[in-house]
């Protein structure tokens, strides 16, 4: 079976990590891009993600192909906001919740601030899982180095597979 990584990005971190991950384990990349984007600058980027991530909110999202029979391991990455997963990871989630169901979880987290121990938690929980099979925690990915996340990178691929 393969490897399907869903993620949203908004400031490009977590597409950078997604394509990294997709290109070694030859994983399809399903992006979820909201029909009514999100500010991406100053503090009303800040405002209404952590005003959207707080109230669990679950925008529409343009259509997206994904069929979860075809995978048997799940990867998630979002960036953290408001010690939360971004709302598009939510939206997705509750969109296919009965199809993802004895699926393989991974995470990769992208983030500047913190509350990355808490959006993982609550993803677990929106998931109804225990523990994901690996966990990624990158911090500004794109400020950094390629080096410097290469090996975390492929720590957490290798850690996904059988």
């Amino acid at each position: 079976m393969k490897t399907a990584i869903v993620y949203y990005s908004m400031s490009g971190n977590t597409k950078m990590i997604a394509e990294r991950i997709a290109k070694e384990l030859s994983a399809d990349m399903i992006e979820l891009i909201p029909e009514k984007a999100y500010p991406d600058k100053g503090m009303r980027k800040f405002l209404w993600g952590g005003f959207a991530a707080v109230m669990s909110e679950k925008p529409k999202l343009y259509p997206y192909s994904f069929d979860a029979q075809n995978y048997d391991t799940i990867l998630i990455g979002s960036p953290v906001w408001a010690s939360n997963v971004a709302p598009p990871i939510r939206t997705f989630v509750e969109e296919n919740k009965d199809s993802l169901k004895e699926k393989r979880f991974g995470v990769f987290l992208c983030y500047a601030g913190g509350g990355a121990d808490k959006a993982l938690e609550k993803l677990k929980k929106l998931l109804n899982i225990n523990r994901f099979i690996s966990e990624l925690v990158l911090v500004d990915p794109k400020e950094k180095s390629a080096e410097e996340y290469k090996d975390q990178v492929h720590t957490f691929c290798e850690s996904v597979k059988y």
